[in-house]
């Protein structure tokens, strides 16, 4: 594999699971040094190291809850004295915010309590953490979002969903202007229905799932490593010209 990104350092949120893990394993196999952050799920976090160091990569876990500035700082300050310890910079290359996700339901079930973790998990937490590095990312960097096809849709049960990730969408395209005169590329990533642990409840469901596939354009579930190829696209020399876009990965779910 191309080592197109060697000399780069990377940080990639919520890396302990899921298409977090697809991602921070991809960067690193393009020669990236990763840093794993995780929440509260150490012993994943340190096997996600794992997996890129015996693959021949370089890694560390770095653990902060994103909920706001506070513990954006925090992370900000651990990414910091890891990066200086290993490379003598404190200079960030990439950042992949990814943490997000939350419970689904319409309006009428949902409390404030429900609104602000939404709100927290999918906007609050980045937004936060990329102004916390917004000095520490070098220029011609790259930010990467990930929000989501659920962004476009018109689903009731996911309106909550929808609203975050619409912000993600617009913070991207937002950000992109305010920062490009660094160089650096902003674009948010969004996926589609994407086999995995999240998702294995519909996978495993041979209705359920006949009922994603049958308004997918591509006819299947998408792979973890087919969005941790897009995220490192953006990341890459090749994704050098593009700025303030929203790439879906979800192989044309309800077009």
């Amino acid at each position: 594999m191309e080592k197109d990104l060697a000399g780069k350092t990377a940080l990639v949120t919520g890396a302990s699971r899921g298409l977090g893990v697809h991602m921070a394993t991809r960067l690193a196999a393009a020669g990236a040094l990763v840093g794993v952050n995780y929440a509260s799920d150490e012993a994943a976090a340190s096997e996600t190291v794992r997996r890129i160091e015996e693959a021949g990569g370089q890694a560390f876990a770095v653990q902060t809850k994103l909920d706001g500035e506070a513990a954006a700082q925090q992370l900000a300050e651990r990414l910091e004295k890891e990066l200086t310890a290993r490379t003598g910079s404190n200079g960030l290359d990439i950042l992949v915010n990814n943490i997000g996700g939350g419970d689904y339901g319409p309006i009428v079930n949902a409390n404030e309590e429900f609104y602000d973790q939404m709100f927290t998990n999918n906007v609050r937490g980045p937004f936060f953490l990329t102004r916390a590095l917004y000095d520490r990312i070098n220029d011609f960097g790259r930010i990467i979002n990930i929000s989501s096809v659920g962004a476009r849709l018109t689903d009731p049960n996911i309106i909550v969903y929808t609203m975050a990730k619409a912000a993600v969408d617009a913070f991207t395209r937002v950000l992109a202007q305010d920062i490009g005169k660094r160089g650096i590329t902003v674009n948010s990533v969004a996926p589609g229905f994407t086999a995995g642990p999240t998702n294995d409840y519909i996978v495993n469901d041979p209705v359920a799932a006949k009922q994603v596939t049958d308004v997918t354009a591509l006819a299947r579930f998408g792979q973890p490593e087919e969005i941790a190829d897009v995220v490192h696209f953006l990341a890459s020399p090749a994704g050098r010209w593009v700025t303030a876009q929203n790439i879906e990965a979800s192989g044309g779910f309800k077009l």
